[in-house]
């Protein structure tokens, strides 16, 4: 059985598992400033574990398109009270949001045990040494570019293979800095440099990267993203609810282990019940 190894546990992988978004920023795409205070935050965390959050994902800075780079020190001032907070309350895997190192090891210091990064090490290959002597759990995610332009690079001709491209160098980065397989998961960054076609695209052809990285968990955020609105039609990202389900639902069914999610009851039910008929389902050897 599929496992992921943390800094503070061992996950087993026999069902997909959900991160729930906390974002402790006054900015973020789609609920900035209703949880970057610590009351507001707590009831939220406890919400979220309440509905079956299997991982509490913390988010100090907001990477939406047109978003402002903080530094690590603001960021810190964010996410360490607050993780703090989480890990003395409750006995949940923490994972931060964050692409600076010294945010990484003052987040780890609080009570993280996974760290997620944008940038796949690209930003700040220090992180690589953070998850080493830490041993903490590390999400690769696919971007392109730099902060401010990650969302506004020209797209690529075939995105499948250049995503398979940049979490090979990904995954190498890691290992040169003694990470072990065991602690990566791998983001295929919906929304960040994709066109929407191209973020349909890495969700129909999911199973390509679980075959392509087999022995490595496969994570997905699509929840509440503007591809979705745009498909719809709706604006508002806190009502892309059944979009976002979808989404998650025809994720796991190709092969996702984690799905991050704002809507953590609804998106579990969907979860349940995709990996229910994928597990049903007979191969066509057999038919």
């Amino acid at each position: 059985m599929k496992r992921w190894i943390t800094a503070r546990r061992i996950l087993a992988l026999e069902r997909p598992l959900i991160m729930g978004v906390l974002n402790v920023t006054p900015d973020s795409f789609s609920d900035g400033g209703r949880f970057n205070h610590l009351d507001a935050a707590l009831q939220h965390v406890e919400k979220m574990l309440a509905a079956g959050s299997d991982i509490i994902d913390v988010g100090g800075e907001s990477s939406r398109p047109g978003s402002q780079q903080i530094t690590a020190d603001e960021e810190i001032n964010r996410v360490e009270p607050i993780i703090s907070a989480i890990a003395k309350r409750w006995d949940t895997p923490i994972s931060v949001d964050t692409w600076k190192a010294d945010v990484a090891a003052a987040a780890i210091d609080a009570g993280a045990e996974i760290i997620n990064d944008i940038s796949g090490l690209r930003f700040d290959p220090r992180i690589a040494e953070i998850a080493a002597q830490t041993k903490a759990g590390l999400i690769l995610m696919h971007s392109r570019g730099s902060f401010r332009t990650m969302h506004f690079e020209p797209p690529m001709p075939n995105i499948v293979t250049e995503v398979v491209r940049g979490l090979r160098n990904s995954i190498t980065a890691a290992q040169s800095a003694g990470i072990a397989n065991e602690q990566i998961a791998l983001d295929v960054g919906i929304g960040f440099g994709k066109t929407p076609e191209q973020n349909l695209e890495l969700i129909a052809d999911l199973n390509v990267f679980r075959a392509e990285f087999s022995e490595f968990p496969i994570v997905v955020g699509a929840s509440r993203k503007s591809f979705i609105g745009k498909l719809t039609g709706e604006l508002n990202p806190e009502k892309r609810l059944a979009g976002s389900l979808a989404a998650a639902a025809i994720a796991v069914y190709n092969g996702a282990d984690f799905v991050r999610v704002h809507d953590v009851a609804e998106s579990r039910e969907a979860a349940i019940v995709a990996h229910a008929i994928k597990r049903a389902k007979r191969s066509e050897s057999s038919i």
